[in-house]
């Protein structure tokens, strides 16, 4: 049971933030509307389109190897999927992790994904076929996308064993705001979405070292699967991560955007952007965004 007296400091932090959290009627009232014209949405929502454009500045991303965008394509696909032992399926428009497949490694005519479930080529062909039917985008056709999977820094995968840990930016008119570090856990499903049950890690912004996590609204220290300590840790590449996403910032006409970056054993890959992003980060890092934003202007 957690001390009184560290719960009062808690509720000294709470109301000492409070005024200074965003909400998301805020977000959207006074950065999204006006920063991001709802014609270059698709940027953002399009992780093919966001790839053309971040590839003519140098920004590493994980390679492509098809995008299947009718169902006719995938007679092509047995003999696609047999020059890889590891990739990734995602849609093109999806949000929240929906759709994505992560795929480790075969057995004999199966795969296996990072989660150790095995899927046919014909449980494969199925779920693309869904993806490009639009299960995962709102019902809108889609693409599907198979590309290189991101094996993820030594460092990271201590503190996210489970799954792809991603570093999310919010970044205002080509601005760091705030940052933290998604990890998976067993409750999301090897997945770094928080509303299926991640953890949110909240990251000093000037030096890359983690201050603070949230795990289903609850502060914590220790990863709750694994007991790793989760505070400060130093994220590895932590100014090539703020470049990135500076760089991202600035090639695309969205100015209120989140960047969400992978960190491998080579460097910052940048997975996607997302013209919406959520305020959880808040929650992450015990601070307020709207004094920053303000600062910013």
């Amino acid at each position: 049971m957690k001390s009184l007296a560290y719960l009062f400091k808690q509720w000294r932090t709470v109301r000492r933030n409070q005024g200074q959290v965003l909400s998301m009627n805020e977000r959207n009232l006074h950065y999204v509307y006006p920063h991001n014209q709802r014609s270059d949405y698709p940027v953002a929502d399009n992780k093919l389109l966001t790839k053309d454009i971040v590839r003519e500045l140098g920004v590493p991303t994980p390679q492509t190897f098809f995008a299947y965008s009718y169902f006719y394509e995938l007679r092509n696909l047995q003999a696609d999927l047999q020059q890889y032992t590891d990739f990734v399926i995602k849609p093109a428009s999806g949000s929240g992790g929906g759709g994505i497949i992560v795929i480790a490694g075969r057995q004999g005519d199966c795969w296996t994904s990072v989660g150790g479930t095995l899927y046919t080529l014909q449980d494969l062909r199925k779920h693309i076929s869904d993806i490009i039917f639009g299960v995962y985008s709102f019902g809108l056709h889609d693409q599907a996308i198979i590309e290189s999977r991101v094996v993820q820094h030594s460092e990271i995968d201590l503190l996210s064993p489970f799954g792809l840990a991603d570093v999310r930016l919010i970044l205002c008119r080509h601005e760091p705001v705030l940052a933290m570090m998604r990890l998976a856990t067993k409750a999301s499903n090897g997945t770094a979405n928080l509303h299926q049950g991640a953890i949110g890690v909240g990251v000093d912004i000037h030096t890359g070292v983690t201050r603070q996590a949230s795990f289903k609204g609850e502060t914590v220290q220790i990863h709750p699967d694994t007991e790793v300590p989760l505070l400060s840790r130093q994220i590895p590449y932590w100014s090539d991560i703020l470049q990135t996403g500076e760089n991202v910032a600035r090639a695309v006409p969205l100015k209120y955007i989140g960047v969400d970056i992978a960190v491998s054993n080579s460097g910052p890959k940048l997975l996607e952007i997302n013209a919406r992003p959520g305020i959880e980060i808040q929650n992450a890092n015990q601070q307020g965004m709207r004094a920053i934003l303000e600062a910013i202007g």
